[in-house]
């Protein structure tokens, strides 16, 4: 006798079509947009989920690299509950704002001789520094190395990476907010070629409309070395701007071509202030932050977008 073969091809058609559903739903997001290609994996990413077992005051890389960073002086205390963002966020703060010390919170890592984990930035063409930022205290901090009381920062850290030669502030690629003709202005700061002129792109909007407070934003900013274009997008879409330096900053006109960052390794990120090797005080942040990525490439806006889409809890 012959068996039901409709009712096994019926059977194989819907085994096939459950398959197919299973594998798209757990498939890699990617853009929707024409053209748009999957995103890269960043170099280094840290979602404060992480903690080195046996050594919760440091945090591990999400990303490619393996770079391990601190919590500094906050430790483990550093990672805290949020009503918005699912798990765990980073607090970083100021301590003591009228002492002149180093007991700020604040994150990253730092090599002397720079960091061979993160050596996709060493020569690199083109970076990208993003992550989710919110403002929760007062912001710009008062100048805990000034004798005056009421001096404040000209700066609010975010995240950025170091150049080859930094002492523990100076960049290559840099989040952040600083003051711009005498306001405060959320900012992409690069520098392509170590101790060489840093370039800043400014938002035109104040800074308070794009980071209010007890808000959570996502932020990015773009560098490409090569033609020195730099960009800025929250949740991810642009956001207008300037160039605050004009001229060649970056020394990209004329030959050799292409061009690029400094051959050397970075000396590290900072997050949340700047000196992650705990020496001084700089441009603390009273912020929690989350999903912090750093890119070896400058991503595109329909990449951009889909990182604030995937990321946002």
């Amino acid at each position: 006798m012959r068996g039901d073969t409709s009712g096994r091809r019926r059977l194989a058609l819907a085994l096939a079509l459950t398959t197919t559903l299973l594998v798209t739903a757990f498939a890699p997001a990617e853009g929707t947009a024409e053209g748009a290609s999957r995103v890269p994996s960043p170099v280094a990413a840290y979602d404060f989920e992480h903690p080195v077992p046996g050594d919760p005051a440091r945090e591990r890389d999400r990303g490619r690299s393996g770079t391990t960073i601190e919590l500094v002086n906050g430790g483990a205390h550093a990672r805290v509950r949020d009503d918005e963002r699912p798990g765990r966020v980073l607090r970083t703060r100021q301590v003591s704002p009228t002492v002149a010390g180093n007991d700020d919170w604040k994150a990253g890592v730092y090599g002397p001789r720079g960091v061979p984990t993160l050596s996709a930035f060493n020569a690199a063409r083109q970076t990208t520094v993003m992550g989710w930022f919110r403002m929760t205290g007062e912001n710009p901090a008062l100048n805990s190395g000034t004798p005056a009381p009421d001096d404040r920062y000209n700066a609010i850290g975010l995240a950025g990476i170091l150049s080859g030669t930094s002492g523990g502030h100076d960049v290559r690629a840099l989040l952040e907010l600083i003051t711009v003709d005498g306001e405060m202005k959320v900012v992409a700061l690069g520098r392509r070629v170590d101790e060489g002129s840093s370039a800043t792109f400014a938002a035109d909007a104040d800074w308070r409309r794009i980071l209010p407070p007890d808000t959570w934003v996502f932020l990015a900013a773009t560098f490409d070395f090569d033609s020195g274009a730099m960009a800025l997008y929250r949740d991810g879409r642009p956001l207008p701007g300037r160039y605050v330096v004009s001229g060649d900053p970056w020394a990209v006109e004329g030959e050799p071509e292409p061009d690029a960052a400094s051959p050397t390794d970075p000396r590290g990120i900072k997050i949340g202030g700047s000196y992650p090797q705990n020496t001084q005080e700089g441009n603390p942040c009273d912020c929690r932050m989350d999903d912090l990525m750093f890119f070896d490439r400058a991503l595109t806006p329909t990449e951009i977008m889909s990182q604030y889409r995937r990321t946002r809890g």
